[in-house]
């Protein structure tokens, strides 16, 4: 059985999980430890695998060839723009995942990869730039599974950047410019990579702030990383009674093109 893969940065970010495993095991090796357990009937392997892009992409790679899973998860936080309708503790599934930071800052304003012809991956003949798709299949399962529960979950488009926005008008411009309703350090890496790889990707982050003139005093992280965690559970085991893990990726013309 092909296990389900749920990668985040921090250890905190998946300790309420990893404490629902029965059977656990610490598998991995060098620097990529991870834990591995079973909820239900559901085979997991859990990994903290760092902050950042650079960290994200080197884990991921790992985890993929190592274990061949048939769903991957990337669970964590995330800081929500204005306009975006979340609030701190709320839950939200990516639709996308945009890397925000690869293109040029120019006179003329911002050029994204697509403008500078500089694709990130090219898979036959579909030319992805900074614009990654995630499992439709899996994204439309988690809304369903939110309704049936109860569990308020909005979905839209997420951005990987390199430096966290810490001002309200940064938020505000990069909502503007990509039309995001979040933004986080490590997905769109998680989600290239498992592009390549050719596994379904979803993604789930429990918000922990606004995007706003930093104030941590308004932040809070275990509310978000719990919320999340808790539905990361409720996905795992709707997988027990679904396709949810074994649906391959489906790509929309747009998803395909952007």
């Amino acid at each position: 059985m092909k296990p389900i893969l749920i990668q985040a940065a921090v250890p905190r970010e998946l300790e309420l999980l990893v404490s629902m495993l029965e059977g656990t095991r610490n598998g991995g090796r060098g620097l990529y430890q991870t834990t591995e357990g079973f909820l239900g009937e559901s085979s997991l392997v859990c990994c903290a695998g760092g902050v950042g892009k650079a960290n994200a992409a080197a884990t991921a790679t790992y985890l993929l060839e190592q274990y061949r899973p048939s769903l991957m998860i990337i669970t964590g936080c995330g800081g929500a723009y204005p306009g975006s309708g979340l609030a701190v503790g709320d839950l939200a599934v990516a639709s996308d995942e945009l890397f925000a930071d690869e293109g040029a800052e120019t006179p003329d304003g911002w050029l994204d990869l697509r403008a500078m012809q500089l694709p990130l991956y090219t898979q036959q003949q579909r030319q992805y730039y900074n614009t990654i798709p995630l499992s439709h299949h899996a994204a439309e399962k988690a809304m369903q599974l939110a309704d049936t529960h109860g569990v308020r979950l909005t979905r839209g488009r997420f951005l990987t950047v390199s430096a966290c926005s810490g001002t309200r008008a940064r938020g505000l411009e990069l909502r503007r410019r990509h039309q995001a309703i979040c933004e986080n350090m490590e997905g769109a890496s998680c989600a290239l990579v498992a592009l390549r790889y050719g596994v379904p990707c979803l993604e789930i982050r429990g918000i922990s702030n606004l995007v706003e003139d930093r104030d941590l005093s308004r932040w809070d992280l275990q509310l978000a990383i719990e919320a999340a965690q808790r539905f990361v559970i409720k996905v795992v085991e709707d997988a027990q009674r679904s396709s949810l893990a074994e649906e391959p990726i489906i790509l929309t013309e747009a998803e395909e093109v952007s």
